[in-house]
């Protein structure tokens, strides 16, 4: 049961944070056309996007880590046969989300290396 709500929330996490790039691709989308249009290329724009995403994955893990940390250590007298900061549970959860964001972020930036930039300076925004 813990591993089907556990997969569920990893396929959410993946999912929002698909969602949160492609909106912010969707805005950014005239800027990025006019940078492709001056040169860019599409292996620039995806490069941008993704670095963009995993920065932000990356303070999303070491934010959610040191919460983990604290209410773990704080919630210690609860545990049973678990050290309170158990490391290698926190970095398998870690690496796992980093995962699924480098994959999410792929998406989001594959989908801004497609956009044509005169396609994009026409369209009404």
């Amino acid at each position: 049961m813990f591993s089907t709500f556990g997969g569920l929330a990893a396929l959410l996490a993946a999912i929002g944070v698909y969602a949160v790039l492609a909106f912010s691709v969707v805005q950014r989308r005239r800027e990025l056309a006019l940078r492709g249009s001056l040169g860019a290329s599409a292996g620039s724009l995806s490069r941008l996007v993704l670095g963009e995403g995993l920065r932000l994955a990356a303070l999303g893990i070491a934010l959610g880590l040191l919460a983990a940390l604290a209410l773990s250590l704080l919630l210690s007298h609860f545990l049973f046969q678990v050290k309170a900061g158990d490391l290698a549970s926190f970095a398998e959860a870690s690496l796992v989300l980093f995962a699924i964001a480098v994959i999410a972020c792929s998406l989001a930036a594959w989908r801004a290396a497609r956009i044509r930039p005169l396609e994009a300076l026409n369209a009404e925004g």
